[in-house]
């Protein structure tokens, strides 16, 4: 495991001389615009652990990408490599078809401190809700980022994220009522609270969330990345890419309906990914939202 290799893979070629923001940003961006977010492991027949050296040689080595505990735990060994003060956090994610909070911890955050300020950096979350540059831990302020406008409000110590998006074209009206589109304008995604986590702390769930019938990611089959002007996403035989700020507050999305035998074609096209076993796409309908 080595730093070079790791950037090779995301393409940063910038400099690692200073442990600012900036360059922090940079990173990022690098790494969401090159490392999916992805659960097709499931759906493929392999397990997903999250050894450092297995998740390691699966993003860097093998060009696959991962869930937030595999993404964001390689961010935060990168990071701390670099000489950045990092910890990990742990979420409860928004359901917003049950309209509540997940009563299990599933998703992994990178806290980083900066010059006395603290940032979130999340680069394992996908589609609308991937914020684009660390957000300072500040409640109540509005953070304007491409995707749309992210903020933090913060009450008896427990932290809540919510992103307001733009309004959405979308040129084939057949799927103008999709279930995969989020309908409401202000959109919760998770809460959290400042307790320090280690990846030990999502053993349970990484197992649970790849097992259980009642899993989103048993029911879907999902990968998306982020792109320099919006995000592409493959969930079950239906492909997505969105284009933000396509018209003056208006996001274009595009949706088509890919035959099996083109699946792992964009997968390889659109995705840079080679699976090496047979994905079975799956795509049950509610539970998730782009």
């Amino acid at each position: 495991m080595n730093l070079e290799e790791y950037f090779a893979r995301t393409g940063y070629k910038g400099s690692l001389e200073k442990q600012d923001l900036e360059t922090l940003t940079d990173i990022f961006q690098h790494h969401i615009r090159a490392v999916p977010f992805e659960n097709l492991s499931i759906h493929c027949g392999e397990k997903i652990t999250l050894e450092l050296e297995h998740v390691y040689n699966k993003i860097v080595r093998r060009k696959r990408g991962g869930w937030c505990m595999e993404n964001n735990q390689l961010l935060g060994w990168v990071l701390k490599h670099l000489g950045y003060d990092t910890s990990f956090l742990g979420a409860y994610v928004f359901n917003p078809h049950q309209n509540a909070y997940a009563t299990i911890m599933t998703h992994l955050l990178v806290k980083v401190v900066i010059d006395g300020k603290v940032y979130v950096v999340d680069g394992g979350f996908g589609v609308s809700y991937q914020m684009w540059q660390p957000m300072e831990l500040v409640s109540g302020k509005d953070q304007p980022q491409a995707p749309g406008i992210f903020r933090f409000t913060e009450k008896n110590a427990i932290w809540y994220l919510e992103k307001m998006r733009r309004k959405q074209y979308i040129p084939n009206q057949n799927f103008s009522n999709s279930d995969l589109l989020e309908k409401k304008e202000c959109r919760k995604v998770y809460m959290f609270s400042l307790e320090p986590r280690t990846v030990e702390d999502f053993h349970f769930q990484c197992m649970y969330l790849q097992t259980s019938p009642d899993s989103l990611f048993t029911k879907k089959s999902i990968c998306t990345l982020q792109t320099t002007d919006g995000f592409r996403a493959l969930i079950g035989w239906t492909l997505t890419e969105t284009t933000y700020n396509y018209k003056e507050n208006m996001d274009l999305v595009e949706f088509v309906t890919l035959e099996d035998e083109e699946v792992e074609k964009t997968l390889k096209e659109k995705f840079n990914i080679t699976l090496d076993r047979k994905l079975v796409p799956i795509n049950v309908k509610g539970f998730y939202t782009i």
